[in-house]
């Protein structure tokens, strides 16, 4: 499993060098679109909107805009500095906490953690201690040059990492339009709703649980593939150089003189035989 980060947990006075491994992968099947002419695909350039013209990665800058078409320019070593400055920094558990205090809405991603060398048994009391206890750790990490926070937690007799988003980065359910408020509800109506939910309530069971669009739309292609209904992107044209366009013209313009020549030269020798005779 790929290493995607390196370095270690601390809570109290005990250090625990670590691994992060992604724990999730994305299915979604990419497609890619095409010219529907030639079935060529599509490219998508960086262009200035000004210069009005394609703009090269070494010409690409970041910069944060405070206000309307102004911005602070951040240079790529500026940026390389504070990210390490920042990821070189331990882990620090700052709190435990029981599980259900967190709503599933603050959970972003999910990281599994392996023990580097020399940290097996601080990993192991990690992991014991947070059985033991029924709880999870609240801890700070930089991942991909941004803060987070992230909970610690046991799943399946593995530390498992889950960032989370700050409070600010969770919009308010208030905010959300047209929810209704407090309805009349007749007591039949909600007997019989939750009487629906007892009938449909069961065990989880993330195995049985597919995604149907993508498995669908994997025998789509699958199909079309078998049945030969696959297109091929036309070649390139080559757009000839302005070398080779001027030797070409260089080249007609000797063909075309070398009849002129010899017709020339015949004349010329007709001429001077005729002033030897006379």
């Amino acid at each position: 499993m790929h290493t995607i980060w390196k370095g270690s947990i601390s809570f109290g006075l005990v250090n625990i060098p670590i691994k992060l491994h992604t724990a999730t992968e994305d299915k979604d099947i990419k497609l890619r679109t095409l010219h529907k002419q030639c079935h060529s695909p599509i490219k998508y350039e960086k262009v200035c909107p000004v210069c009005d013209v394609e703009v090269k990665p070494e010409e690409i800058v970041k910069a944060y805009e405070y206000t309307k078409g102004k911005y602070v320019v951040l240079e790529d070593e500026e940026l390389e500095k504070l990210k390490k400055e920042n990821e070189d920094r331990a882990v620090e558990i700052v709190d435990f906490v029981k599980m259900e205090q967190i709503d599933p809405i603050y959970f972003d991603r999910t990281y599994f953690m392996s023990p580097s060398e020399g940290g097996v048994k601080a990993y192991s009391l990690l992991r014991k201690a947070l059985e033991e206890t029924a709880k999870v750790g609240l801890a700070r990490i930089v991942i991909r040059s941004k803060e987070q926070m992230a909970v610690i937690r046991v799943f399946e007799n593995t530390l498992l990492m889950e960032t989370i988003h700050y409070p600010d980065e969770v919009r308010k359910a208030s905010d959300v339009p047209n929810v209704p408020a407090e309805s009349d509800l007749s007591e039949k109506e909600l007997e019989t709703a939750m009487l629906l939910i007892d009938q449909l309530t069961s065990e989880f069971e993330p195995e049985k649980y597919t995604d149907e669009y993508r498995t669908a739309l994997m025998e789509l292609i699958e199909s079309k593939q078998n049945g030969q209904e696959t297109v091929t992107a036309a070649s390139a044209k080559e757009t000839p150089s302005n070398v080779t366009d001027l030797m070409a013209a260089l080249q007609a313009s000797i063909d075309k003189t070398k009849p002129q020549q010899k017709t020339g030269e015949k004349k010329k020798r007709v001429l001077t035989k005729m002033k030897k005779e006379a």
